[in-house]
């Protein structure tokens, strides 16, 4: 398999993730978060909104797009339950990532982190920082009592939004405010498969 990655990308993190839970060999392929001049000609046949991570399969089968990788990868894995009802419960929190999560904390976190112009943002910031709160929020509500956001072990949905909550730090958000996120962020990195973003 060939992973089209971008390091600092909490998307493509994902699907390092479960590589790596499942023990799968992989070739790593780097493209630029910031310049993406090369993407047409690299990703063009194989990803038609040239974005990463994109993943070619052994047979040359390429898949676009961190939920439907994960979710791929993963199928038939203790990360996605039997249950219907849990299956569905996962989903929520993968279409919660993509909705509500990740246009606010990644957003931030790239105009500050990685955009090498976060001045050209900072009538975005404010709105956009409410919003990474309120996604936040929703999270520390639902984690409280709980140790994983679905079921009793790790799922999709835990991989899926650790991924760019253990990073927003770096876009300003305080994770103290969190205690239930923060102890969940220990237990997710705590999990014997588990590697760090910059591995």
């Amino acid at each position: 398999m060939i992973l089209y990655n971008s390091q600092v990308s909490g998307n493509c993190y994902k699907v390092r993730l479960v590589l790596a839970r499942l023990g799968a060999s992989y070739e790593r392929r780097e493209l630029s978060v910031s310049d993406r001049t090369d993407r047409a000609e690299v990703l063009g046949g194989l990803n038609p909104a040239l974005r990463v991570p994109t993943l070619v399969l052994d047979d040359g089968r390429a898949l676009g797009e961190s939920g439907a990788i994960t979710w791929f990868l993963a199928e038939g894995t203790d990360l996605v339950p039997s249950d219907p009802f849990s299956r569905a419960q996962v989903l929520q929190w993968l279409f919660f990532e993509q909705y509500d999560h990740e246009p606010a904390i990644a957003a931030v976190r790239f105009w500050v982190a990685y955009s090498g112009r976060p001045e050209a943002f900072t009538h975005l910031l404010e709105e956009r920082r409410a919003a990474g709160h309120r996604a936040l929020a929703a999270m520390e509500t639902h984690l409280t009592g709980r140790q994983y956001l679905v079921g009793e072990t790790l799922t999709l949905a835990d991989v899926a939004l650790y991924a760019y909550t253990h990073v927003a730090p770096e876009g300003g958000f305080d994770l103290a405010a969190y205690p239930s996120i923060g102890a969940w962020l220990d237990r997710v990195a705590g999990d014997p498969h588990h590697v760090p973003m910059d591995a």
